[in-house]
């Protein structure tokens, strides 16, 4: 699919923070608001290969240590933040159900998944609410309401609360000029994604199309028949976070949906919707 060519300067001036802006969804975001002339600051654990026209900062956003020094260097870099975007999350928990999950499991998720976004939202939104205009938009998923018992609950239940924050954040933020939205997206066509095409297909001796449309199928099902681009999670992004939307506010966007079926054999494959 080709996207429209973004105006190059509707976000002319406005100074965005993105996490996790190196790859997948994030770094078409990351690409999305330079191409619409904002000034953008991102954060990864590792340094991208190429870094592109954002500032960088290497920082492990699972922790306090690592949130403080991203909003440090956004005050620093850029003088403050217009647009704050919480792509940063994602899951590393075994398969086997609720009972294979330990305290540290439940931690990790959780330390990726929702502080992240509560920490820099801590440190960054008093500012917009002081200028009285801001827009954050928060990166979900699906699995908030369509969890994936086999393997990612603690995911689900993370990415749930942090939909949950992020209502409560809108009604206290949104009288005050900051807008808050949600986007949950379904399944992305990232490096990962691809990487988990190909061990599918070959574990089952099949073709990349066979693998995706066992992914299809273990996810119940995605209307539009595809995972969603990661430029298309970045527009809708985009949009969420312009003038454009500027009466949408406490909302929950999804990018794909899809219709959870239980998985009928254990060897079924699981998939992150990130």
């Amino acid at each position: 699919m080709t996207m429209a060519r973004p105006d190059p300067a509707e976000f002319e001036g406005r100074r965005v923070l993105v996490t996790a802006g190196t790859k997948g969804a994030g770094r078409a975001t990351v690409e999305r608001f330079l191409a619409g002339g904002a000034r953008v600051i991102t954060a990864a654990r590792a340094a991208p290969d190429s870094p592109g026209g954002a500032a960088f900062v290497q920082a492990d956003l699972t922790t306090p240590e690592g949130c403080e020094t991203l909003a440090a260097a956004a005050l620093d870099r850029l003088g403050g933040v217009d647009v704050l975007v919480h792509v940063v999350g994602g899951s590393s928990s075994p398969a086997g159900g609720f009972a294979a999950l330990t305290d540290d499991h439940w931690r990790a998720e959780l330390d990726i998944n929702l502080m992240p976004a509560v920490r820099l939202d801590r440190l960054l939104i008093p500012r917009m609410v002081a200028r009285g205009s801001g827009a954050v938009v928060h990166v979900s998923s699906i699995q908030g309401r369509l969890p994936l018992p086999e393997s990612t609950t603690a995911y689900a239940a993370a990415k749930a609360a942090l939909t949950t924050y992020s209502k409560a954040l809108s009604k206290e933020v949104g009288p005050r000029g900051v807008r808050v939205n949600v986007v949950s997206p379904g399944w992305i066509m990232t490096e990962a994604s691809g990487r988990l095409l190909e061990r599918i297909a070959e574990g089952a001796g099949g073709t990349i199309e066979e693998a995706r449309q066992t992914v299809l199928a273990g996810l119940g099902g995605i209307p539009l028949g595809r995972p969603a681009e990661p430029d298309e999670v970045a527009e809708l992004i985009a949009f969420l976070a312009s003038d454009r939307a500027a009466a949408v506010h406490g909302g929950d966007s999804s990018s794909t949906e899809a219709r959870y079926r239980p998985s009928r054999s254990r060897r079924d494959p699981v998939v992150s919707c990130e």
